[in-house]
């Protein structure tokens, strides 16, 4: 199943609240974000990016 434009995949609750907290609510605010910028986010790692990278790429989006 592809997950929702409109909503987060499951990341993890601290990767989950850093993104909420810098203003990301749906997957698709995160197009074209640079990857490094989100890496800086505390609670932010190396699973939880790949994580959204695959769900982007689903809908042939990705992180910048």
């Amino acid at each position: 199943m592809t997950p929702s434009l409109d909503t987060l995949p499951k990341i993890g609750a601290p990767a989950t609240r850093a993104l909420n907290a810098a203003g990301y609510t749906a997957l698709r605010q995160l197009d074209g974000v640079p990857r490094a910028e989100l890496a800086k986010l505390h609670g932010m790692g190396p699973k939880a990016l790949g994580i959204l990278q695959a769900a982007l790429e689903e809908h042939q989006l990705g992180l910048g």
